[in-house]
């Protein structure tokens, strides 16, 4: 699990082709520490296993699963990616919950400025529009960011000057793919209330009627 917190960036050395799947090879550009073969590491958000460390660059094995839902397979020697290790128990928890499963690949729609920061608007796919909620979080690229505003398959996010220098959400432009992982409580709630309102009678079910009379909406 991670925090969305990302330590900071990485430069893709190369990228070796292993049948359908591949092995991506990246050169932190910060002192990780000690890296151990096995653990995990969020790559742009997306959780992979180490499998080689040598001091200096570590490889990662990509699954095909993993090519295809995230933005893993678009990247090349030179690439710049964000890099956060797992949460250890006891560290603090600055962000949200990431489990570094990315749900889909969305896209940039708009950057500009506005003051010291810069404003992102994200176009994602329209089945995961409903787990996002005003001031709720969301990850991209394996940053963790507060949603200032949505409607329909877009939502706006803030980036501040630190957090520009620090990932590569900066060096986002119009038309660049990221990954998307969204809130996984509003998922788990969303299951859990369907499996509940199949057991009981439809009058007492939980829908818009029943929150708008108990003043929830």
């Amino acid at each position: 699990m991670f925090t969305g917190l990302v330590e900071g960036l990485g430069t893709v050395v190369r990228i070796n082709p292993q049948g359908v799947d591949k092995r991506i090879f990246i050169r932190p550009d910060f002192d990780p520490g000690e890296i151990i073969p096995g653990e995990s590491i969020a790559i742009d958000g997306a959780c992979l296993t180490v499998v080689a460390w040598d001091g200096s660059v570590f490889a990662a094995d990509v699954s095909s699963e993993t090519l295809r839902r995230t933005t893993i397979g678009d990247r090349k020697p030179g690439d710049k990616v964000n890099l956060e290790r797992a949460l250890r128990l006891g560290d603090r928890f600055g962000g949200h919950i990431v489990m570094g499963h990315v749900d889909a690949v969305g896209v940039v729609t708009e950057r500009y400025e506005e003051g010291r920061s810069v404003r992102f608007s994200f176009r994602i796919p329209a089945d995961l529009a409903k787990y996002v909620v005003e001031k709720g979080s969301i990850t991209v690229n394996g940053v963790s960011l507060t949603v200032n505003s949505c409607r329909g398959s877009l939502f706006d996010v803030n980036i501040i000057p630190h957090t520009a220098a620090m990932t590569n959400i900066g060096l986002l432009k119009v038309g660049d793919r990221v990954n998307i992982e969204v809130d996984i409580i509003g998922k788990y709630v969303e299951k859990l209330l369907k499996g509940w309102n199949t057991r009981i009678p439809t009058g007492d079910r939980i829908n818009e009627d029943f929150l708008k009379e108990h003043g929830f909406i």
